[in-house]
């Protein structure tokens, strides 16, 4: 044997191990599993109100829950009057999209929701609305 036909066998025996790359791919697929299964709205008792005129909302709008007694959530947040509009400005800073969904009780005052809208658009948001028992996720 030549020394040759050593080293065509040594480069051919050579291949590439591709079990890194396996493991990173099933770590990514997990990763963005995990990621996309956020909980939508956190489960607070809230009863709707319905609209014939209803549309479907982007998932990417931050949400402000207003309860019965009159509490706000700021993306599932606990967020006392005075701060909302802070809340709402700091969430939409970090998101790309400008819009705000509010989700009130129906028993909630019509002052305590165009309080609570107008602190929304205070805070900069491109667009304000009010979901219904058919929104997204409803």
């Amino acid at each position: 044997m030549s020394a040759l036909s050593v080293s065509r066998r040594k480069s051919q025996d050579t291949g590439v191990d591709i079990s890194p790359l396996i493991d990173m791919v099933f770590i990514l697929l997990i990763f963005f599993m995990v990621t996309t299964t956020f909980v939508k709205d956190k489960k607070l008792d809230i009863e709707r109100p319905s609209a014939s005129s209803s549309e479907t909302v982007s998932d990417t709008a931050v949400r402000v829950q207003v309860t019965a007694d009159g509490a706000v959530y700021v993306g599932g947040v606990l967020t006392r009057s005075f701060m909302v509009k802070d809340r709402v400005e700091h969430a939409l800073s970090a998101g790309a999209q400008k819009d705000v969904v509010v989700i009130a009780d129906r028993t909630t005052s019509a002052d305590r929701l165009i309080d609570v809208v107008d602190q929304c658009r205070q805070a900069g948001a491109a667009h304000v609305g009010v979901a219904t028992s058919d929104e997204a996720g409803g």
